[in-house]
């Protein structure tokens, strides 16, 4: 009876560990989330950084390429006050546009406009865009010598406001505003070209700059306050001021 107490013993001993055996070995590690989105990110950097290693690099196109086949134009309207000057210094104004930028020039005598065309000469296709700044400016009332800047610099702009834009003005009230800013014999308007470095022309209500954004900003904000009734004195002293500031910083 012993002995087969002792096997009933062993063989319900054998039968647990072997449940054991199984249940560790249904068991199994469980991974994180984190590692598996550390591992998307991983690849996906890994995916971002081959796509921009395998970027194509292409040739630059020539111009003939970029006008597609068709030649382009630009109209540049004159008023009758400028017909003189522009016959005057249309050697000036011809020379630069069809030597330099290899574009053809006329003036068209029936609808009153500068047209501007390009040609199988023309390389570079900004070079339309310059020519029709560089004969709006004259235009406007620049000289030929301040308005060829736009055409050798690349970060010079023009820019147009009116005064009455500023503030309502009419009358005596207008024409004193206008005084303002031109000065005595032009001196307030001379003081803010040298200072700022633009040019201005002052064209009956309208008022033109030429020159770099940093540049046009000092010179209108200082024209603003002479509209808005500022004295000469103030606006010279907050030119001077900010055009030290930012050529400190530059």
């Amino acid at each position: 009876m012993d002995t087969e107490n002792m096997s009933e013993t062993r063989a319900e001993g054998s039968g647990a560990m072997d449940g054991e055996t199984n249940t560790s070995a249904e068991f199994k590690k469980v991974k994180s989330k984190k590692n598996n989105k550390r591992k998307l990110r991983d690849a996906d950097m890994e995916s971002e950084d081959t796509v921009a290693r395998k970027r194509p690099e292409f040739p630059p196109i020539s111009g003939e390429k970029l006008k597609g086949g068709s030649d382009e134009m630009r109209k540049v309207p004159v008023p009758a006050h400028r017909y003189t000057p522009l016959k005057e210094n249309w050697l000036k104004i011809f020379t630069p546009i069809v030597e330099h930028l290899q574009l053809q020039v006329r003036f068209n005598l029936k609808t009153r406009n500068v047209e501007i065309k390009t040609c199988k000469e023309t390389q570079d296709i900004g070079s339309l865009t310059k020519a029709a700044d560089f004969v709006k400016a004259f235009v406007l009332g620049f000289q030929v010598e301040d308005a060829l800047a736009l055409i050798r610099l690349d970060e010079l702009f023009l820019e147009t406001f009116d005064i009455t834009d500023v503030k309502p003005l009419k009358g005596d009230h207008l024409s004193r505003a206008i005084g303002r800013i031109a000065g005595k014999g032009g001196k307030t308007k001379f003081t803010i070209e040298n200072v700022t470095r633009t040019r201005i022309v002052l064209a009956d209500t309208k008022v033109h700059i030429l020159g770099s954004f940093q540049n046009i900003k000092m010179a209108r904000t200082a024209i603003c306050n002479l509209i808005l009734g500022s004295p000469p004195s103030k606006v010279y002293g907050n030119i001077r001021a900010v055009a030290s500031r930012t050529a400190e910083r530059f």
